[in-house]
């Protein structure tokens, strides 16, 4: 009887242990983790956005205040004068999972042929300030999209 209980305790034990690690999340997951599809787009199709903030939240706690989402030109790429064009701005709701989803069209613009578009996700999220007040700060990440005309 007494070995069984210890058994049984020291299964309880390493699976009350095991849920309790966190999760091991690359350092490149601590604003999210941004998907777009499909990747190869023309003005107008729709495609798929996607964010997991489970690591952000979960493992950096950085809890995301406001999502703004844009189509950017990667930096020193082409002609430098594109400006971002803003995809989205949504508040994040913080509901389990934690997760954004949204479909949208691409707008309708004139893209340099060739050039290496992102969707870009700004997260901007709060911090204590010195005071111990919030003081909003701002990281991102960015997936890869093919503009085709």
């Amino acid at each position: 009887m007494k070995s069984t209980f210890s058994v049984a305790l020291l299964a309880l034990i390493g699976a009350a242990t095991s849920t309790v690690l966190p999760r091991s999340c690359p350092e490149s997951s601590q604003f999210g983790v941004l998907t777009a599809t499909p990747t190869n787009l023309k003005p107008g199709e729709t495609f798929s956005i996607n964010a997991d903030f489970t690591c952000a939240v979960q493992q950096f706690n950085i809890v995301p205040k406001y999502l703004d989402y844009y189509i950017e030109v990667l930096e020193n790429s082409n002609n430098g004068h594109e400006p971002p064009i803003l995809l989205a701005r949504r508040q994040f709701s913080g509901a389990h999972p934690l997760k954004d989803h949204f479909r949208i069209a691409l707008p309708r613009t004139n893209y340099v042929a060739g050039a290496p578009y992102v969707v870009q996700l700004d997260v901007t999220y709060p911090i204590n300030g010195t005071d111990g007040k919030p003081v909003f700060i701002q990281g991102g990440t960015e997936a890869s999209l093919n503009i085709t005309s």
